[in-house]
């Protein structure tokens, strides 16, 4: 196996449990509403997940531990993509903030910080801001508590 081979499929590795978190949080609720349906299809696409591999994931999306990325701010786009994946359904449950706090930690926010930084991006993405606007203020809120 070459060295291009194996950083490919470490990268799709990264993209499947990237993936099977989205869906996790897909079902927090215990439905999968169609625009979430949609949600997965587009960002499925994006990640380069197969057809085979979108049916396996979505049947058992807990088999596709959480590997959180190095950068701070690639964190900060998942845990944005994690948000935005909650309001496909057009509505936030108290349980669907628990798994994203939950991700948030495994993304490696700080425990004590994850409960603020959770609300926080529920809050600006209620407010449709852009990635740049939720990027700078989840790092200014994740700053303050540190």
């Amino acid at each position: 196996m070459s060295l291009l081979d194996l950083f490919t499929s470490g990268e799709h590795k990264k993209a499947k449990t990237y993936f099977a978190a989205l869906v996790k949080l897909a079902f927090a609720d215990g439905v999968l509403e169609p625009s979430e349906l949609k949600f997965l299809q587009k960002m499925s696409i994006k990640l380069g997940i197969e057809d085979a591999e979108f049916s396996k994931i979505l049947k058992n999306p807990d088999h596709y531990p959480l590997d959180p990325p190095l950068d701070y701010n690639d964190r900060i786009e998942q845990l944005y993509h994690f948000t935005a994946m909650i309001f496909a359904s057009h509505e936030v449950t108290i349980k669907e903030e628990k798994v994203i706090e939950k991700l948030a930690i495994g993304l490696g926010f700080p425990v004590k910080n994850a409960k603020r930084v959770t609300h926080k991006a529920v809050e600006l993405l209620h407010n449709k801001v852009s990635f740049e606007t939720f990027s700078r203020e989840i790092k200014e809120v994740n700053d303050i508590f540190s």
